[in-house]
């Protein structure tokens, strides 16, 4: 995919772009949209307001995590604006592997991240899912031991007021505040860390601005602009504030609940970004700067080499047998399991057919893999469902029990699971009991590596209906409220 344009090094230097952007994939804190909902398309988005606003580029950050990464880099090619793809990364005060804070009551500082390059962009899901496997403690955190393995190609901010720099600056650690400010500059490199400001109308910032930017004149390190923005436009901050409160189950009244003290998250046009750091320019011109040294193209699905759009777990075939040859094997006996031996030469036929096509494509490996896991669970006595979907048009499925329908009783198409015209991996559905499901998960992990085992995540969103039993419940009106409400909205 060709870079978008306009290019960020023709916007004039009286631009701006947003480097810290909460999608709604920072889920139930995010609300500013990717994409307009079905049901309203000409709801504003993030690329909607953007592209308005002429910006050249926008950031997205949100929360720990990149599930919005994808469809944000889509949504910006089709509007014309360069996408930079980055996380608001939550970072342990020790160790990642610590599960007690100790001394320090601090649990995790945050901190932006943005990807470079695609070097930057796979040291980012690196860090990400370390995070989440192996630092996982209230939050999915990291340290800075992996920041520092995984830094090349990386842009890092020093994060908002709830970053390590901020948080010493307001309690008057000048000391560590410059220890751990050169710390950061020493792992990611001069020109690639940046002290980042923010104007929100805060007490709190107006405190730690002057202290900052003392830091970054002290240290030689640059100043940068965000706005930290969790809604699209002004008119949002209040249904956020809604939406704060069903993340929390908590009442709007309640005064113990988590609120942001300001109704300015919001994403802001580069004049009005240019004027809260009317005394500061250059911290509104790194903004550009940093954008013009992204460039970052991905290409993945259907555009990847296909060496390249696989990573299948490795089997392991016994006594040094080939895969190839382990598939053949397996695959003969359960024939004449099923269909008797000698084979009738029909059953024969089918069998080298699919047999050259899964070996032409090169799934030997995934067949076994698949067979392994439903081998386990047979043999542990969990149930496993029959098999659907097209791989019950295959006699290889059938004869290692990956299924148990037989395709040439009830006349199924191979050609609809496998088809050498159209190289793409197979779609193997597995169903076990629910009840003991965790085992074959365990199972896998065990066998193939944790870090080679995923599990596919989904997203429900708040529907009309839903969004107003929520919104009714966290403004203090009774269920019944909410009920009537829903009978007046059309289905």
């Amino acid at each position: 995919m060709e870079n978008p344009s306009p290019e960020v090094a023709t916007a004039a230097r009286d631009g701006f772009v947003h480097l810290h952007v909460h999608s709604e994939y920072s889920l139930l804190d995010g609300a500013a949209r990717i994409e307009a909902p079905a049901a309203n398309r000409s709801a504003p988005t993030i690329f909607s307001e953007a592209q308005r606003m002429e910006m050249p580029a926008i950031a997205v950050t949100d929360h720990g995590v990149m599930f919005g990464a994808l469809p944000f880099y889509e949504a910006a090619h089709a509007h014309g604006i360069k996408p930079i793809l980055g996380v608001e990364a939550y970072v342990a005060p020790g160790s990642r592997f610590d599960r007690e804070p100790g001394e320090n009551a601090e649990k995790y500082h945050h901190l932006t991240l943005l990807a470079r390059n695609e070097t930057g962009y796979r040291n980012l899901l690196k860090l990400v899912s370390a995070a989440h496997l192996e630092g996982f403690y209230h939050r999915p955190r990291m340290d800075k031991q992996l920041l520092a393995e995984h830094a090349e190609g990386l842009t890092c901010l020093s994060g908002c007021l709830s970053s390590e720099l901020s948080k010493f600056l307001l309690t008057e650690q000048e000391a560590r505040a410059r220890a751990v400010a050169a710390q950061y500059r020493d792992i990611f490199g001069a020109g690639n860390y940046w002290i980042e400001l923010q104007d929100h109308g805060l007490s709190e910032q107006r405190r730690v601005t002057p202290r900052q930017v003392s830091l970054a004149q002290e240290l030689g390190i640059g100043l940068v602009a965000t706005n930290d923005l969790h809604y699209t436009s002004a008119a949002d901050a209040k249904p956020h504030d809604v939406l704060l409160c069903i993340q929390q189950q908590k009442l709007q009244t309640d005064p113990k609940r988590l609120r942001f003290d300001s109704e300015e998250f919001y994403l802001k046009s580069a004049d009005q970004m240019r004027a809260l750091f009317a005394e500061l320019p250059e911290a509104c011109d790194h903004t550009l700067e940093i954008a013009e040294s992204v460039e970052l193209e991905l290409i993945y699905g259907d555009a990847a080499p296909l060496e390249e759009r696989y990573h299948l777990p490795r089997f392991e075939a016994p006594g040094g047998r080939s895969l190839e040859a382990y598939l053949r094997e397996l695959t003969l006996a359960g024939a004449a399991q099923r269909y008797g031996d000698p084979l009738p030469s029909e059953i024969g036929d089918r069998l080298d057919l699919e047999m050259s096509v899964i070996l032409q494509m090169g799934l030997a490996g995934y067949f076994l893999v698949v067979w392994d896991l439903i081998r386990f669970a047979r043999e542990q006595g969990i149930r496993v469902g029959p098999g659907r979907g097209s791989a019950a048009g295959s006699v290889v499925s059938y004869c290692l029990r990956i299924t148990d329908v037989d395709p040439l009783r009830y006349g199924l198409i191979f050609e609809r699971f496998l088809n050498p015209e159209r190289i793409q991996m197979p779609d193997i559905d597995m169903d076990f009991d629910e009840r003991r499901r965790d085992e074959v998960i365990r199972y896998a992990s065990t066998k193939y590596g944790a870090d080679h085992v995923a599990q596919i995540v989904t997203f429900q969103t708040i529907k009309g209906k839903q969004g107003i039993r929520d919104a009714a419940r966290v403004l203090g009106f009774p269920p019944s409220v909410g009920d009537r409400l829903c009978k007046m909205y059309p289905s």
